[in-house]
């Protein structure tokens, strides 16, 4: 009798414990939900200049399950690259997939692929995006009414250093 007495209560702590670590892990692991809204600041038509050149760059408000933008890279007058732009809404959050272009609109990426960045987090004029293989961050800010800004980061030293990559004014 002693014996089952301390089995059990052995197994009635095992399962204790379990319990509390998965609602200790519950109460600390990031957030991936999140909506088109968070992006929303996006919408409109931007200007700025990257690589000695003009860049522009448009996005739609959300619509149903998406968004949709480009920007256009040139230099001399004439067009360097093309990046298409489609956010949509999955039941873990938004999920942006860009596609690049060379002149003559001849594909970077493989027909059927395209650069896949899944929701992290957001904040206020603010959204945090990681690439599927989780090498690169790209944040999406409004720094200011009329000013859009990208930031690219990577992994360095255990910490993500981002970059400014765009910067655009409307």
């Amino acid at each position: 009798m002693r014996l089952r007495s301390l089995l059990f209560l052995n197994t009635a702590l095992s399962v204790l414990a379990v319990l509390t670590m998965e609602v200790a892990f519950a109460q600390t692991a990031p957030a991936r939900s999140g909506s088109l809204a968070d992006v929303a600041m996006l919408e409109g038509h931007w200007l700025g200049a990257f690589n000695g050149g003009p860049i522009e760059a448009s996005w739609t408000a959300p619509a149903g399950d998406n968004i949709i933008g480009y920007i256009r890279m040139m230099k001399d007058n004439k067009a360097t690259l093309y990046e298409l732009f489609v956010f949509e809404q999955t039941d873990t959050g938004p999920v942006a997939m860009v596609k690049h272009f060379k002149p003559g609109l001849i594909g970077v990426e493989e027909k059927d692929k395209a650069d896949r960045y899944r929701f992290i987090s957001a904040g206020q004029d603010r959204a945090l995006f990681e690439r599927e293989d989780g090498n690169i961050r790209i944040i999406y800010e409004r720094r200011k009414p009329n000013q859009l800004v990208i930031q690219r980061g990577e992994l360095k030293n255990g910490q993500w250093a981002f970059n400014d990559l765009f910067v655009f004014e409307k």
